[in-house]
């Protein structure tokens, strides 16, 4: 086996937007920076956030370096376009809502590359914490039209057509290009997404940045992409794809950018996989522990921590040390 082919893992990129706060310490035991963090980058090939391989072989390079010294070796053949853009499938994060985001939408593929030179923005949230009667904006609340939402916003009284979704630990939210969205305060996410930074704020609560201006927004892009037939939408339902000897799968987010699945380990219990060439695979430890058995030395992965399998590892296995959830997400066929 080739020296360079291991399971990666990373150090994070901090990102300090106003509305983030220190539950990643508090929570998770997360090593931060002072100050604000309201985004922990944990596997990005993005080109404004790169995240550098902190152990191997491979230390010190970045994602993007990493892809082009190893191609289809790292990303696997069913990401072949990915390999031709130089760019990663996928971005990988935690975010704390410790404040509300922004309510925003992103655009699909064709608007985003047309308007942005970027891609568009596809995502999923995994709930890790929630406060009581924690919500999030999700939606329409009822049926508008452009004209109508518009005026709604310059008259103060976008809030009325916002779709409040509670939630808890533990619930997915699916999020196509087009829908509408924001976290709101005391929510913490894991957020699987399209390799994307494309965003447009339709709405930010009337408040202002650190330069005590109001944050920029994107009425018109937006007005443009979002999808008016996303009418109080809910948290997706996950699918059960096998439960046996301690491993239960359930398939919780499917989309033509990536499939997610939630895996949970009996203490004892072991998956066991095999990264053939098709495909990467990330998995995230969300609770418990676990180990991550390969042809070489094992790498331990605790809650919350992830690692980045490329698609030529070969034969791998995750052996829980405890009651343990993972996510697993790879590239669809």
């Amino acid at each position: 086996m080739s020296g360079d082919i291991y399971p990666l893992t990373f150090d994070p990129v901090f990102r300090d937007y106003i509305w983030g706060g220190r539950n990643l310490e508090t929570l998770f035991g997360r090593k931060l920076p002072p100050g604000i963090v309201a985004e922990s980058w944990e596997i990005s090939g993005h080109p404004s956030s790169p995240t550098r391989v902190n152990v191997g072989p491979l230390a010190g390079l970045t994602l993007p370096q990493v892809q082009e010294r190893l191609g289809e070796r790292l990303v696997g053949t069913r990401s072949g376009w990915a390999t031709a853009r130089g760019r990663f499938p996928l971005l990988v994060k935690l975010l704390d809502a410790n404040q509300p985001l922004s309510v925003q939408v992103h655009p699909p593929d064709d608007y985003a590359l047309a308007h942005e030179g970027d891609l568009g923005k596809t995502e999923m949230w995994y709930v890790l914490h929630a406060q009581a009667g924690a919500e999030l904006i999700y939606g329409l609340a009822r049926e508008t039209t452009p004209r109508e939402f518009r005026a709604a916003i310059d008259s103060g009284r976008l809030e009325s057509l916002l779709h409040r979704l509670p939630v808890a630990v533990g619930d997915v939210i699916f999020i196509p290009t087009g829908t509408l969205h924001a976290l709101l305060e005391g929510i913490v996410v894991a957020e699987i997404q399209q390799n994307s930074d494309t965003t447009y704020r339709v709405y930010d609560w009337g408040r202002v940045g650190a330069d005590g201006k109001p944050r920029p927004l994107h009425v018109d892009k937006a007005l443009e992409v979002i999808d008016f037939a996303r009418i109080r939408p809910g948290a997706a339902v996950p699918r059960l794809l096998s439960e046996v000897e301690g491993v239960r799968r359930a398939e919780i987010a499917r989309c033509r950018y990536f499939v997610v699945e939630k895996v949970e380990l009996a203490a004892g219990a072991s998956y066991s996989g095999t990264c053939n060439g098709d495909t990467f695979e990330i998995w995230g430890c969300i609770a418990g522990a676990a180990e991550v058995g390969w042809a070489g030395d094992p790498l331990s992965l605790s809650a919350v921590g992830f690692v980045l399998l490329p698609a030529t590892l070969g034969d791998f296995a995750v052996h829980a040390r405890c009651p343990t959830t993972l996510l697993r997400a790879y590239a669809p066929e």
